[in-house]
């Protein structure tokens, strides 16, 4: 029983984390000029330059702040921004004016 329940918790708890895990750390590792990404204390901003442990974004005109590559939370690379520009643009639904 107790075998049971340590495979239980493997499969449930352990390995799902260690797969986003190794899926954030090929995200950082993956990271160019250009890319947008948002940091873990929520600050947005675009890769300017990157160096083996940090990442410096450029979040407006002329502010530079260099990051931890740990600090990275999320990413968006320029092929998606590209593929994303390439959809149209949905027409919010509602009602619709007659003239």
């Amino acid at each position: 029983m107790i075998i049971i329940m340590i495979v239980l918790f493997y499969f449930l708890l352990i390995r799902p984390q260690k797969k986003q895990r190794q899926q954030q750390e090929a995200r950082v590792a993956a990271l160019v000029k250009g890319d947008k990404v948002v940091t873990i204390g929520g600050m947005h901003g675009i890769v300017h330059h990157v160096s083996k442990e940090t990442v410096t974004l450029k979040l407006s005109e002329g502010v530079f702040v260099p990051f931890n590559k740990v600090a990275i939370a999320s990413t968006a690379s320029k092929s998606e921004k590209l593929e994303k520009k390439g959809e149209p643009e949905s027409k919010p639904e509602g009602k619709e004016t007659e003239k």
